[in-house]
C-alpha cells in the first residue's frame, strides 16, 4: 500500500500502538495509512507520536470500505474448528504484518458442541508481556469468532506461559518477515 495523506471524514476512537490508550481523532485530522491486513488499519497520525489502530468498523473515517468476508456455514448449527482457525487467520497485529495465527501467538483453540451452537475458547499469547495491544486484538479475535455461524459463545484468553519466541512463527509467516 502506498503511503499516502489522507484527512478524516469524521472524528473516530483509535488505540495507539502499543500501549492500547483509546484516543479520538477529529475529523479532518491528517492521517497516514501505514498497513492494512484484516480489516483494521495502522494510521500514523502527524500531529500525534507513534501509530494507532482504527478498527475495520471505522474504515468509513478515513474513507475506505469495511471489508466483510463469506463466512462459512455452520454445520448442524455448529461451527466447525477449522472455520475458526480461518477467522484468526484474518487477525493481525497492527506492527507486524503476519496474522497472529503464523506469528504463533495462538496455543490453544477448542470447540465444544453445544445446544446453541458452539462454544469457542482460544488461548493466546502476544509477543512481549507489556504489550497494551493484547485486549484489543484478543478483543478482534472474539468478536470474529463470534460473527462465525454457529457460534454461541466466544472466550479468547491472553496466556504468557509458555513464553513466545519467534520460533513459534510458521514458514509463511517467516517468508513474509523475510527471515528465511
Amino acid at each position: 500500500m502506498s503511503e499516502q495523506s489522507i484527512k478524516t471524514i469524521r472524528a473516530v476512537e483509535v488505540s495507539r500502538i502499543p500501549s492500547g490508550e483509546q484516543i479520538q481523532i477529529p475529523a479532518d485530522t491528517p492521517v497516514i495509512i501505514t498497513q492494512a491486513l484484516g480489516g483494521s488499519f495502522t494510521l500514523l497520525i502527524p500531529s500525534q507520536p507513534g501509530l494507532y489502530r482504527l478498527a475495520g468498523p471505522d474504515a468509513d473515517a478515513i474513507g475506505q470500505e469495511p471489508t466483510t468476508e463469506a463466512a462459512p456455514a455452520a454445520v448442524d448449527g455448529q461451527v466447525s474448528e477449522g472455520a475458526v482457525w480461518d477467522v484468526l487467520k484474518t487477525c493481525y497485529d497492527p506492527e507486524i504484518p503476519v496474522n497472529i495465527v503464523d506469528l504463533g501467538l495462538i496455543y490453544g483453540c477448542e470447540v465444544a458442541a453445544g445446544e446453541g451452537g458452539s462454544a469457542v475458547r482460544v488461548q493466546m499469547t502476544l509477543t512481549a508481556p507489556g504489550c497494551g495491544m493484547g485486549p484489543v486484538i484478543a478483543r478482534e479475535a472474539e468478536e470474529k469468532i463470534t460473527g462465525l455461524p454457529g457460534v454461541s459463545q466466544a472466550s479468547v484468553e491472553v496466556v504468557w506461559d509458555p513464553p513466545w519466541s519467534p520460533d513459534r512463527i510458521s514458514a509463511e509467516g517467516r517468508q513474509k518477515l523475510g527471515m528465511d
